[in-house]
């Protein structure tokens, strides 16, 4: 990551600290940074092994693309 991204991230944190209750970022357990992607994953999984959500995606940009969810009982 370079400059941007970790001030995009820097950003996205604080944006989401500020939503409180409707944070996507809630229970994350490690951010990844996609450079195909240009956005950071917010993966749910618990020490990379157990995982009951897809990650949140949100782009450089602070768009969220993905909020992530529950992977079990989906439909």
């Amino acid at each position: 990551m370079g400059r941007k991204e970790i001030e995009a991230l820097i950003r996205i944190l604080q944006e989401q600290l500020a939503a409180g209750r409707d944070s996507v970022v809630t229970g994350t357990w490690q951010i990844l940074y996609s450079s195909d992607h240009d956005a950071f994953l917010f993966e749910k999984c618990e020490l990379g092994a157990y995982c009951e959500e897809r990650p949140s995606v949100i782009s450089v940009s602070g768009k969220v693309v993905d909020r992530g969810g529950p992977i079990l009982g989906e439909a």
